[in-house]
């Protein structure tokens, strides 16, 4: 028989077709009652296919005793208790490196359209203001300094492509990185004191919850900016909008949010913003790869397999 599986929430057409030709799959966000649902069937699981949003809640795996293995479309894997699942003996895995450059590429594509005003440009041409006159200048990253905290795997294409156009890379982490050529600073603020650019692309953590604090903000400073393409909870957004609203940063391009899709509104009348809704990962060509290391590590576990991407 082929093994039952949970899926937490939607996935891509092809990703769904392939679970459902290999497992009996049940969709918990399709149940009119969770909880009856998982009462009735939670006993049949062994695996679970979700995403780094929705996770796995607890009340949910708790409900799933014969639960072996948890494949997650996604990078970040925060909302799986991953504690939890290794006193189980629970398999995890993630989606990493097939999204390293399309994160990469919107984080390089955030920064020019906040540093050179695109979005402004584009309304200025649209309205028929460039009939009365030039746009106003810009700045420019070429010799700026860039700051990364998180330099992981994205954080080094974002790294390489900063260097590319000609920009000064510092980073900050748990430790220095003997292998890499830029500078390191044991201090955020420190960091963030002397980088005209702060790009957050941490993992979202107890650890790092809150990490970037209105200190940090601060002393970016008011021609500073920050780039959040990690989570949202690793900002103090409260301070963010407060400064930007009064000067006391430079401005901010934002792929991610505390409580996302809810975006602070005060952010809505600020031109110091660029917003974009959560799409680093968003093309077709890395979410089709995304979709494909779920169901390998799904189809390596139930053959008797190590995971290719396990979360270790």
């Amino acid at each position: 028989m082929r093994p039952d599986i949970l899926q937490v929430a939607p996935m891509m057409p092809a990703v769904e077709a392939a679970l459902a030709e290999a497992y009996r799959v049940h969709r918990l966000w399709e149940a009119p009652d969770q909880g009856v649902f998982l009462a009735a069937h939670g006993g049949e699981i062994r695996g679970v296919a979700t995403n780094g949003h929705s996770g796995l809640p607890p009340a949910v795996m708790a409900a799933l005793p014969r639960l072996e293995v948890v494949a997650s479309y996604g990078v970040g894997y925060d909302a799986i208790d991953i504690p939890a699942c290794r006193a189980r003996g629970i398999g995890v895995s993630n989606t990493p490196d097939v999204l390293n450059d399309a994160v990469a590429e919107i984080t390089l594509g955030l920064m020019i359209a906040l540093c050179r005003r695109l979005p402004q440009a584009d309304r200025f041409v649209r309205e028929g203001r460039w009939l009365k006159g030039a746009f106003p200048l810009t700045a420019e990253l070429t010799g700026a300094t860039a700051g990364i905290l998180g330099l992981g795997r994205i954080g080094k294409e974002i790294a390489r492509r900063l260097v590319a156009m000609k920009m000064r890379v510092l980073y900050h982490g748990r430790r220095k990185q003997a292998d890499q050529p830029y500078e390191f600073f044991d201090d955020l603020t420190k960091m963030a004191r002397a980088s005209d650019w702060l790009v957050v692309i941490a993992p979202g953590s107890a650890e790092t919850r809150g990490i970037v604090t209105r200190g940090v903000l601060e002393a970016l400073g008011p021609k500073g900016c920050l780039v959040s393409m990690a989570r949202g909870s690793l900002v103090d957004e409260a301070a963010l909008v407060e400064l930007l609203a009064n000067g006391g940063l430079g401005g901010a391009a934002l792929d991610v949010f505390v409580a996302e899709p809810k975006v602070p509104e005060a952010l809505f009348a600020l031109d110091n913003v660029v917003l974009s809704p959560h799409q680093g990962s968003a093309t077709e060509r890395t979410r089709r790869a995304m979709g494909d290391l779920v169901v390998r590590n799904l189809a390596a576990h139930f053959a008797g397999q190590p995971l290719l991407t396990p979360v270790t």
